[in-house]
């Protein structure tokens, strides 16, 4: 017989079925043994009884998290015994076999939806393949699955093409600190992780494909947080030939068909849009929070857009730094400003913000794509000739070939994920995260390299 998922099983009453999964609890009564069976569909009740001797005996060793094969009758439940919290309440399964086919040690927490005491995030991530078992993991992790599944179909229904851009790049002025990777073949240089594929994005749309996106991984050396980690998966978007309206309403479409059809209710159809102005005057922040205390109690989602933001902002020493990103374009009365470096704290952005619930997002701008335009940004952040070549030569190299006029946004996956969930920690909604203290999720990273390595690499040990 072919395996049945357990979730099948009230479709087959009356009939002998294989089941296999873990043992997620087990009830010893002496004359009769319960187990509620778990796979990934969901969970049933198995009974051995005393008619089956040798399976009873046998099913007298199980213990929590062993992997199990069964052979069983479905059996009808009688009306009063159903069990309404249960798919597969209506059903029980009467063991005729059993063939244990793993044991399990003792977990070094049980396996339940919700934890029975305190349960520290170091243990959790230790044993992350233990804490993935739980159903509340697993619903989070299939949920992650399924928006990104619904967003690509709606990108590929709208003429996008799906493009990967390298993990191996050159350290880019993006806002955080890169995570540097030695090269061996060229001692002393070294790689940066991508923190975006910002000019990669922008490369591509250049090169003709006029509709790109990605599902990217980012990598940012920044101080961690609930919401933040070093690593994320960011759903990247870059269209040629558009302005900043058409970027929010493709966004704004995809968003609403996405979440909708994964049953999900939002507060207000179109989101709001507030200038950076408004937003700081209206509430403080440039993420804030539009529900009330009945939507947050009914899982509604208040989108919003933030829009027009400061270009530029004054650093610790007093130069000018982006606030945002490097690449954007002003608004078209602002760009003499830029050009002419004056005004240059009235300048505003083609930028935009998306938010949920409190939460950024998703963040982007219409870009500059002309390189005198963006060398002007360079040039008022302080840069020399020589340090913009150097930064950004190959961008302003490229936009003299005829680069069209394009914007996009970036979208945290991770961030998008906690809105749906309500999760608190970017955590809960990644399969395998790092830690508040940046280790590894079971492989314990960083670790130390031997000195034979590092002595490949160039790079001498520490003392």
């Amino acid at each position: 017989m072919k395996r049945t998922l357990i979730l099948e099983t009230p479709q087959h009453v009356g009939e002998e079925v294989v089941l296999q999964g873990w043992v997620h609890r087990r009830r010893n009564m002496g004359k009769l043994i319960f187990i509620d069976l778990r796979d990934a569909s969901g969970v049933c009740q198995v009974v051995f009884l005393p008619n089956h001797t040798e399976v009873l005996t046998a099913a007298a060793a199980l213990g929590g998290e062993y992997v199990v094969s069964i052979v069983g009758k479905v059996n009808a439940r009688p009306p009063k015994q159903v069990n309404a919290d249960m798919p597969t309440g209506t059903v029980e399964i009467e063991a005729l076999s059993l063939e244990i086919l793993n044991t399990s040690a003792t977990t070094p927490f049980e396996i339940e939806d919700e934890f029975k005491g305190e349960v520290n995030e170091e243990l959790r991530l230790k044993y992350r393949y233990l804490d993935l078992r739980r159903a509340r993991m697993q619903r989070n992790i299939r949920l992650r699955s399924a928006y990104v599944q619904k967003v690509r179909e709606y990108l590929f229904a709208k003429g996008f093409t799906e493009i990967e851009t390298p993990l191996l790049t050159k350290a880019t002025p993006e806002g955080s600190r890169d995570f540097l990777v030695p090269s061996r073949k060229y001692p002393g240089k070294f790689y940066a992780l991508p923190q975006s594929p910002q000019q990669y994005k922008q490369l591509l749309v250049g090169a003709g494909f006029e509709k790109y996106f990605q599902l990217a991984r980012c990598l940012r050396d920044e101080d961690l947080r609930a919401d933040r980690g070093y690593e994320h998966t960011q759903l990247d978007i870059e269209m040629a030939f558009v302005d900043y309206n058409e970027v929010l309403d493709l966004v704004e479409g995809m968003v609403i068909e996405v979440v909708e059809a994964l049953g999900y209710t939002i507060q207000q159809k179109p989101f709001p849009r507030l200038t950076y102005q408004e937003a700081m005057a209206k509430h403080g922040a440039d993420k804030f929070d539009l529900r009330s205390e009945e939507d947050k109690a009914n899982g509604v989602l208040a989108f919003a857009w933030v829009v027009e933001f400061p270009f530029f902002e004054k650093t610790d020493d007093g130069k000018w730094t982006f606030t945002h990103n490097p690449f954007s374009m002003p608004k078209p009365e602002h760009l003499d400003w830029l050009m002419n470096g004056t005004n240059i704290e009235q300048i505003v952005t083609q930028q935009y913000d998306l938010v949920c619930n409190g939460h950024e997002t998703g963040g982007g701008s219409i870009r500059a794509h002309k390189p005198e335009i963006l060398k002007a940004t360079y040039k008022v952040m302080g840069y020399s000739e020589a340090e913009i070549q150097d930064s950004i030569g190959h961008m302003l190299e490229a936009f003299t070939f005829g680069q069209p006029p394009h914007g996009g946004i970036g979208m945290g996956i991770e961030r998008m994920l906690m809105n749906l969930t309500n999760e608190a920690f970017l955590r809960e909604v990644q399969a395998f995260p790092m830690t508040t203290q940046g280790h590894t999720a079971v492989m314990n990273a960083p670790s130390a390299i031997e000195p034979e390595q590092l002595n490949e690499l160039g790079i001498k040990p520490q003392a």
